[in-house]
């Protein structure tokens, strides 16, 4: 099996530059992602009670919550009547965020799957694990965050509680790798988009700060993934144009023949020393 995959890919290494459709499926996920979670963001509450401000949008307070305080904070207390319509959108969104792990998840496997085959870089092909990974970890949260408010409701405490910060951390580190290899791809593709690449590199710091200091720094970790994200549907709007529009490839490095020298069929003429016979 093995063998075979790597015979494949040794394969697909060698084979002439040519347009690839990953790039329209990318463009395509890449879209619906973007609509998707711009309308996730509408059903999630928009406000909470009492959170702190460097947390920004209440669920991911509801992500770094490590207390029945935390909780309060978020969803208010049983004598605020707005806690019912908190917990009501949060478990909404929640259960709609599942298609959401789908795009993303969609969305940059194949755009890594694409810059792959632009540049055949075994390391872009390894990273396409790494958003399906950060995938389960976000559905595995997402779990947890239900048994986390179903227990709030009834006015008990989650043993989930204890578990949550590692699916939180794991994901928002997985998806920082993601952004980090789309990056380094990006800065092999021309100026331009190495200009870009090292934004998107850079941009995905405030994640790590986000997770030692969510209290301050929560609220980074959009902007933080969409530095990426955003290069990677640029780059799928350009590959997808060339490949439809040009039928050539993002960027055409050539295949470069190497040829071995060819050896003269002839020795060169000896010099001869000495005096001339006439």
């Amino acid at each position: 099996m093995f063998g075979g995959l790597q015979h494949w890919i040794e394969t697909q290494h060698a084979r002439p530059a040519a347009p690839t459709r990953a790039w329209i499926w990318t463009l395509a996920l890449g879209i619906a992602t973007l609509l998707f979670g711009f309308h996730l963001t509408q059903v999630f509450p928009q406000t909470g009670y009492d959170i702190v401000p460097g947390y920004g949008a209440p669920v991911l307070a509801f992500e770094f919550a490590g207390s029945q305080a935390d909780l309060e904070a978020i969803f208010g207390f049983f004598t605020d009547p707005e806690q019912v319509k908190r917990l009501a959108a949060m478990r909404t969104g929640n259960e709609r965020d599942y298609l959401y792990m789908l795009l993303y998840a969609g969305f940059l496997s194949s755009g890594c799957v694409a810059l792959w085959r632009e540049l055949r870089l075994r390391a872009i092909l390894a990273a396409t694990v790494l958003p399906i990974a950060a995938a389960l970890c976000d559905a595995w949260e997402n779990w947890l965050l239900f048994d986390i408010q179903a227990a709030f409701t009834l006015g008990n405490y989650s043993p989930a509680m204890a578990s949550l910060p590692y699916p939180v951390a794991a994901k928002f580190l997985l998806l920082a790798a993601t952004n980090v290899m789309i990056g380094g791809a990006a800065t092999r593709l021309g100026r331009w988009w190495a200009l870009f690449g090292i934004i998107a590199i850079l941009a995905a710091i405030p994640t790590v700060m986000a997770i030692i200091t969510p209290a301050a720094f929560a609220w980074a970790l959009i902007p933080s993934a969409a530095g990426g994200w955003l290069l990677l549907l640029a780059l799928a709007a350009a590959g997808s144009w060339q490949a439809a529009a040009r039928k050539s490839p993002l960027v055409d490095f050539g295949d470069i023949a190497t040829t071995p020298p060819i050896p003269d069929t002839a020795p060169p003429a000896r010099r001869v020393f000495g005096r001339r016979r006439t």
